[in-house]
């Protein structure tokens, strides 16, 4: 049986079913007019897929909470299957398809620790931590006289992507990069 909220009580990071789709909700605003009854106009982030729309909603009206499990998993390998996690709690296997595992599969390295989204004992997506350390593979040599505050360089990292580094960064060098957006944040 879902588990329904008002649309009163919505609020940032709120995870909704909408038409069939989950959504985070990412802003809100409740609006009060003239006349007619208070509205309240969110702006929602698809969880499959990742596109932001608007919605709004009549005040007090019923909306399905979705409410998602999150399970520790550990990432093991990438095969023609697709990409297997160890369940950190039963043990078990998990196999997700490339789809769902989407541009997270740009930092996954052997033992890396993640959350596997699950909603209805479906499961949805993979969430990265928010940062992570990775070595650098490829890179043009540092010149000497370069400092932390000089230009950038592209380098590639032991997953294959491809990330701006400072020009004082070499090959071997471990970096922390932010999942979320995919930049340099410092040397390790």
């Amino acid at each position: 049986m879902p588990e329904y909220i008002s649309s009163n009580d919505l609020r940032v990071g709120t995870c909704i079913e909408v038409d069939g789709n989950l959504y985070v909700v990412t802003s809100f605003q409740h609006i009060k007019p003239g006349k007619g009854g208070a509205i309240i106009k969110t702006k929602l982030k698809d969880i499959n897929t990742g596109f932001i729309i608007e919605k709004t909603f009549r005040a007090g009206e019923k909306i399905i909470r979705a409410i998602l499990e999150v399970k520790k998993a550990q990432y093991m390998y990438e095969d023609a299957a697709g990409y297997h996690f160890l369940n950190l709690e039963s043990y078990e296997e998990i196999v997700l398809p490339e789809e769902m595992v989407g541009e997270n599969r740009d930092f996954l390295v052997e033992n890396l620790e993640v959350e596997i989204l699950t909603y209805q004992g479906k499961c949805i997506g993979v969430e990265l931590p928010p940062f992570i350390e990775l070595e650098v593979v490829e890179t043009t040599p540092g010149i000497r006289g370069d400092t932390a505050s000089g230009g950038s360089k592209p380098a590639t990292l032991e997953t294959g992507v491809v990330v701006q580094v400072p020009l004082f960064v070499n090959e071997g060098d471990k970096v922390r990069v932010d999942t979320r957006t995919r930049e340099y944040l410092e040397r390790v």
